[in-house]
């Protein structure tokens, strides 16, 4: 084993703290997609795979509602888990 290849404890120390910090990055991620609520209409036409009429009908004839500010409408993430569910009428 030459000199160049001995791994010291503060290469362990270094590595350790880059480890930890990717993890954190990777929790706050995931913990921001899941405090989702609220998805506009391009989310939920490509999470349904429908296309923009579809949504249009589902709005129109009250399956799934929504609340619009400004010109963007969004949808309840609940409302459409449950739609997929079959469980919204």
């Amino acid at each position: 084993m030459q000199a160049s290849e001995l791994i010291t404890k503060g290469d362990l120390n270094e590595f350790k703290s880059e480890l930890l910090t990717e993890i954190k990055r990777l929790v706050q991620l995931d913990g921001q997609r899941e405090s989702k609520k609220w998805l506009k209409s391009n989310e939920v036409r490509k999470l349904l795979k429908i296309s923009p009429g579809t949504l249009q009908n589902l709005r129109i004839n009250g399956t799934l509602s929504f609340t619009r500010i400004g010109s963007i409408m969004y949808y309840k993430l609940d409302d459409i888990n449950k739609l997929l569910e079959g469980g919204l009428q």
